[in-house]
């Protein structure tokens, strides 16, 4: 069944520019290999995390109504999301950090659909339905720990990224996805790690988006909880790799007070992490966020906080005391005693009000792009904004007036006012200019020739951040990734141990097999040596049947094949734990 995403009321309303990084679950498409890797994994954390996770995990567990043996379907867990007041899509592998922040800022949980390979069955450099839907699902179900996931989507989606993080991100995701595919040739896997390397030495100073993304994962990804001599597992980065899990927990992991400076901290996605920083609380999550927050361009405002938009080449707003919001690509702020006097944006550009845009002022009205003085003028303790009716008349701003306006940083405006916008509470936002010249110092910024000047008005930048205003205001339907996700091979072989793996499950749900355990097993030492879970389950069915001759074969066996390939001899031992209280293999 293909489980497609308008299964939660909470999904409609996202934006449009969210909603084209959802895939549909095509739920036919998860072999009895995949599940059998989820249900391996599944039984494995609840085992293990039960003596060492945060206790919300396991209670997560049940009101999000993950199953053990069933890799979850959309529709199913967004039925259950709904009571706990969220819901999750499906999408297809790492999407950029701005997109995967806002989701979470509405309550959504990204789903990578696609599941690891048995090869890699204890960690996946690629996101995946084991990492999303059994790491970060049950977690959320604890209220506080929601909110804070929430409330970290709302600032993270505003923070401001450099040139180099969506280089970064490509990069990233192309390892992520060649690490994962089978087969992909040891030079392709070099020259996209050295990418990530060098990318990740010549970063420049981080911008806003890496830091909150480093906090992002020393917290959600790979956070504990506790004390650093005794914490608990609740980032889903662990609780989903059941190598991880267990390696956190030894002295090999420096354990580090969590504060901000987690901010600092890079990390590399592919390795196992040295070191990881323990919250005392949910509640201190909140606090070092809101930390955080007050370092950012969302809250500082100031002509740092243009230069960053600037610094982005990206689409960004800034918001003047007044609170008019100005949406698009910024490409010059003049500074006088260090403030903005003059902001200057190149192409489409959009005006809103409290994140709604103002009629008459999108981007088809501002396409060649938007400027305007901010500040005082010379010798006038009054702002513009400050000045009453009787005010303004007094300084000659009013309809129809020729005016001279001098501002502060040496910015002059000289036209014949047409006509002034304002707020509700009778505010003024805008003047609006005919035969207008804009000049700094000896630079004209606007002359009459270009037609009608609008005139933001304000005395300061009070925030600067990410994305528009509106989301409405702009065409943001466009993301392409440079690389897709690959999916698994087929083959004659592979099809073979596909069955086995079918019929096997089908013994375990009392439906009609196709071959007998005895059969199955025969079949696998074979014709598939290599593979070790399906003997796993064989074990575990003979066991069940008190079949103690088919279950000593599958244990001689097994021991064979932990000496020809030690690297999974740890995994085999793992799961015959789950079955025997003192396994003798």
């Amino acid at each position: 069944m293909e489980t497609h995403f308008e299964s939660n009321p909470l999904i409609d309303r996202l934006p449009k520019h969210l909603k084209q990084f959802i895939k549909p679950q095509v739920y036919e498409d998860y072999t009895p290999i995949n599940q059998a890797v989820w249900r391996y994994v599944m039984r494995k954390n609840v085992s293990y995390l039960s003596k060492v996770a945060h206790n919300s995990y396991l209670e997560g567990l049940e009101k999000t109504g993950l199953e053990i043996d069933n890799i979850p379907n959309m529709y199913g867990m967004n039925r259950i999301l709904k009571e706990i007041g969220w819901a999750a899509v499906a999408v297809d592998g790492f999407i950029p950090p701005n997109a995967f922040m806002e989701f979470q800022a509405y309550n959504v949980l990204v789903i990578a659909c696609d599941i690891r390979q048995l090869e890699h069955i204890e960690y996946t450099p690629a996101p995946d339905i084991i990492h999303e839907g059994a790491g970060h699902a049950p977690i959320i179900a604890n209220p506080e720990y929601a909110e804070y996931l929430r409330r970290f989507g709302e600032i993270g989606c505003k923070a401001i990224s450099s040139s180099r993080d969506y280089e970064m991100y490509e990069a990233i995701r192309l390892l992520s996805i060649l690490k994962e595919a089978e087969d992909t040739p040891e030079e392709e896997i070099k020259k996209a790690e050295e990418q990530v390397d060098y990318l990740q030495k010549n970063m420049g100073e981080l911008s806003e988006m890496a830091q909150i993304r480093n906090l992002h994962w020393w917290t959600v990804e790979y956070g504990l909880i506790g004390t650093v001599e005794n914490p608990k597992i609740y980032g889903a980065g662990l609780l989903s790799s059941i190598g991880e899990s267990a390696w956190c927990m030894t002295d090999n992991v420096k354990k580090i007070p969590y504060d901000i400076s987690a901010a600092y901290q890079s990390f590399d996605i592919t390795k196992p992490q040295p070191q990881l920083y323990v919250t005392p609380d949910f509640a201190y999550l909140n606090q070092v966020l809101e930390e955080f927050a007050n370092t950012m361009a969302l809250r500082k405002g100031g002509p740092k906080s243009v230069q960053k938009l600037i610094d982005s080449k990206a689409l960004g707003t800034i918001e003047l005391s007044t609170g008019l919001q100005i949406s698009g690509v910024f490409t010059n702020v003049i500074e006088h005693e260090g403030k903005s006097v003059y902001v200057q944006t190149t192409g489409r550009t959009a005006l809103s009000y409290r994140e709604k845009e103002l009629v008459g002022h999108g981007t088809e009205y501002h396409a060649e792009g938007f400027g305007s003085p901010i500040g005082k003028l010379k010798g006038i303790n009054l702002t513009i904004e400050e000045m009453s009716p009787r005010d303004l008349r007094a300084y000659d701003i009013y309809e129809g007036e020729q005016v001279t306006l001098e501002f502060e940083g040496n910015i002059t405006v000289k036209g014949e006012i047409i006509t002034g916008s304002r707020n509700l509470q009778g505010e003024i936002l805008l003047i609006k200019f005919k035969n207008c010249t804009v000049t700094h110092n000896e630079t004209v910024l606007f002359q009459p020739e270009w037609g009608i000047y609008d005139m933001a008005v304000g005395k300061k930048v009070i925030s600067a951040f990410s994305g528009p205003a509106d989301v409405n205001s702009f065409d943001m339907i466009n993301h392409v990734p440079s690389s897709q996700t690959i999916k698994q091979k087929k083959s004659q072989e592979r099809e073979e141990l596909e069955k086995l793996y079918l019929s096997i499950r089908n013994i375990r749900e009392n439906k009609t097999p196709t071959t007998t355990l005895k059969e199955a097993f025969a079949s696998v030492t074979v014709n598939h040596p290599n593979d070790w879970l399906l003997s796993v389950e064989i074990a575990e069915l003979a066991k069940k049947e008190d079949n103690s001759d088919l279950v000593e074969k599958v244990l001689n066996h097994l021991e064979k094949v932990k000496i020809n390939r030690p690297e999974i001899a740890h995994l085999i031992s793992g799961g015959l734990e789950l079955l025997f209280q003192k396994a003798a293999v």
